[in-house]
């Protein structure tokens, strides 16, 4: 019988990160992921701002951190869950394309997220290689020159402000309005090197071997242009891998697992890390943070129960 003290879903950087913690405080250890252990950063051509490593490639980062899991014995299955039941003491894991759940006293969920994408020409061509989903991590490159934010939404307005600071122009493009709260419309209106287009319709994505610029339509006056820029960033919303989880009711309205400062879900023994939960700021760091945060909380769970 598959049962086990915790079982981490989630290979990506929080679920990593509560795999060795979970186990130095010895638990019996099971971390499960329908794809390659790293996550979303293994598709970052270069992190820069996990402290203590420097610039490092997204993928060389996850190979470290699955290589760390490695060294401590954690086993790893790539295997996608499809269901969860929670029980008393033991919580039920469901398989693709296995009957018998596997039997845990504690869960961490660590899914992750994926950003949304327009679904335009070139748009697959230039992912992560000028186009880019998060400014932390990749707006550094882009250091002097023109680029484009996709979104006009609070992250969109907020990363923005971030870029401007460091590239040359910004050019705002939206479907409709700004939508983010008033003060930040305001701090972005304020700044010089921006200029905001509103009801612009994404067509595509221009250039032959690096991006070079964004085909737009302006649905009020019907006018198609093509603005130059050399890098792209999009925020036109994230989808949190939670599907499955839809019967515990531990998310909110958008998908998001919500949990306490502790990562703890409303369900005893259930825990949440990482992009798949409610918090502001989504980055290697904080997932890392998320991670280890949950595996020692499980920890005291299990003992404080004597599971």
């Amino acid at each position: 019988m598959n049962q086990y003290d915790v079982i981490i879903v989630g290979a990506g950087p929080a679920g990593m990160s509560a795999a060795v913690y979970a186990a130095r405080a010895e638990l019996n250890t099971l971390m499960v992921d329908f794809g390659e252990p790293g996550g979303q950063i293994n598709g970052t051509n270069v992190v820069q701002n996990y402290i203590g490593v420097g610039s490092i490639s997204g993928s060389a980062l996850g190979y470290r951190m699955f290589q760390h899991t490695r060294q401590l014995k954690v086993p790893f299955q790539k295997k996608k869950v499809v269901k969860i039941e929670a029980g008393e003491p033991l919580h039920r894991v469901y398989m693709e394309g296995e009957e018998e759940p596997y039997l845990t006293r504690s869960i961490i969920l660590a899914i992750g997220t994926t950003p949304k994408s327009l679904h335009v020409e070139n748009e697959e061509k230039f992912s992560r290689k000028g186009i880019s989903w998060c400014a932390i991590c990749d707006g550094a490159q882009y250091a002097g020159k023109d680029v484009i934010v996709i979104g006009g939404g609070n992250s969109g307005v907020k990363e923005s402000l971030f870029l401007s600071n460091i590239v040359t122009s910004l050019t705002m493009l939206t479907n409709y309005d700004l939508t983010a709260d008033e003060v930040a419309i305001r701090q972005l209106k304020s700044k010089t090197n921006v200029q905001i287009l509103t009801y612009q319709n994404i067509l595509g994505f221009v250039g032959e071997e690096k991006l070079e610029g964004v085909r737009t339509l302006d649905t009020k006056s019907g006018q198609e242009q093509v603005i130059p820029c050399a890098g792209v960033f999009e925020y036109i919303g994230l989808d949190p891998h939670t599907n499955f989880l839809h019967g515990l009711h531990i998310m909110n309205h958008q998908g998001y697992i919500v949990v306490n400062p502790s990562m703890e879900t409303s369900i005893p023994g259930i825990y949440g890390a990482g992009d798949c939960t409610v918090k502001d700021l989504r980055q290697v760091v904080t997932a890392c943070s998320d991670g280890a945060i949950a595996a020692q909380n499980a920890s005291h769970y299990l003992r404080k129960h004597g599971l």
